[in-house]
């Protein structure tokens, strides 16, 4: 959405930020060493959130509603983690692919209201669940939630140091300093940029996350439609969903997504990718009962860490001090909701901490 702010990093050496507090300029002069350390100091204290999905960006959405200074990063290309939308040009015209996460059912009033608010609406499935999508993706829920944040996608966090306090964080793009970090990254990935021998490493390794193969596939306009959804986890490919049944979509194909089950996922999770998506074609094509041959479009995509297995079992981990969190949806489960309560723990928790001192 245009109102993302979308601030590039600096290098160490970088320039100085004006016009507000969330923009930063890198054209800007780099004579004046007070700037740059003024813009430091400015950064010791904020709070600096890894990763841009759901968790990240509720509790950043929280956290600068109640006036916190926050800045969220991401090594992605886009807003959402796997609240993601792929677009795709073909003959035919633009089409999109729900690739990640399906669909919402909300049970929190509380997210029901978030989802209202970001533009999701409901999805006549044929089914009686109240499933819920974003329009015109999934990744515009979380882009719409993420309105008037400072967002750096494509930005690596490599290290992170405490040292008096503070923390530096060192990126691709140079060095950022935070008084507070919340990780909202897979707990795998959480584990292995804190090291074996930090204090969350135990509870990081109990949680175990499943991997998903996903198939995107096009068919001419024309194509058979046998359903708009279709759920049998045992079968190789456990979901199946014509995309473009879902609200707000073109219809200038017929868009399939289809979700690996997870033996099969585990057992072809390293194999190549126009394999796979050549397998899972064929999968796809005896369901609908349709030549292969005729597909548009098939890609695959790889989610390493697509959901949760074995939770944590509470909202997330923090340190004493409240100057180290981590969270996300494999906390409490394997659903957006549950990214999106661990997010609002985590903020919560922040400012609860905040109003004591």
């Amino acid at each position: 959405m245009a109102g993302v702010k979308r601030a590039r990093l600096l290098p160490a050496s970088g320039a100085m930020a004006r016009h507000t507090v969330n923009a930063i300029d890198d054209t800007a002069p780099r004579h004046t060493s007070a700037i740059q350390d003024g813009r430091n100091r400015a950064g010791m204290d904020q709070t600096i959130i890894i990763g841009s999905g759901m968790a990240g960006i509720a509790c950043a959405r929280a956290l600068a509603d109640a006036g916190c200074p926050v800045r969220v990063l991401d090594k992605g290309r886009g807003i959402g983690g796997r609240m993601a939308t792929r677009r795709v040009a073909l003959p035919h015209g633009d089409v999109t692919f729900d690739h990640g996460a399906q669909y919402m059912r909300p049970r929190d009033p509380a997210f029901a209201q978030a989802l209202a608010k970001a533009g999701a609406c409901a999805w006549p499935d044929g089914s009686d669940h109240g499933r819920q999508v974003g329009m015109p993706g999934m990744s515009s829920v979380v882009r719409a939630m993420a309105d008037g944040l400072t967002v750096s996608q494509q930005t690596e966090v490599t290290a992170m140091v405490l040292q008096d306090g503070v923390w530096t964080l060192a990126t691709d793009a140079g060095d950022l300093q935070a008084k507070r970090v919340v990780l909202t990254i897979p707990a795998p990935q959480a584990a292995r940029l804190l090291g074996p021998l930090h204090p969350f490493a135990p509870h990081l390794a109990r949680v175990t996350m499943d991997p998903c193969l996903t198939l995107m596939a096009a068919f001419p306009p024309d194509s058979a439609r046998p359903f708009v959804q279709r759920s049998d986890p045992a079968h190789d490919l456990a979901w199946i969903a014509q995309d473009n049944a879902k609200p707000g979509r073109t219809d200038s194909a017929v868009t399939w997504v289809a979700q690996a089950s997870v033996p099969f996922s585990c057992a072809n999770l390293e194999a190549d990718t126009d394999d796979i998506a050549a397998h899972m074609l064929r999968l796809l094509a005896e369901v609908l009962e349709v030549d292969p041959r005729h597909a548009l479009y098939a890609r695959v995509h790889r989610w390493r860490y697509a959901q949760a297995g074995t939770a944590l079992g509470q909202p997330f981990l923090r340190n004493d001090d409240r100057r180290l969190f981590v969270g996300g949806d494999w906390c409490l489960g394997a659903r957006a909701e549950d990214a999106w309560r661990s997010g609002r723990a985590i903020a919560r928790d922040i400012l609860e901490g905040a109003n004591a001192q």
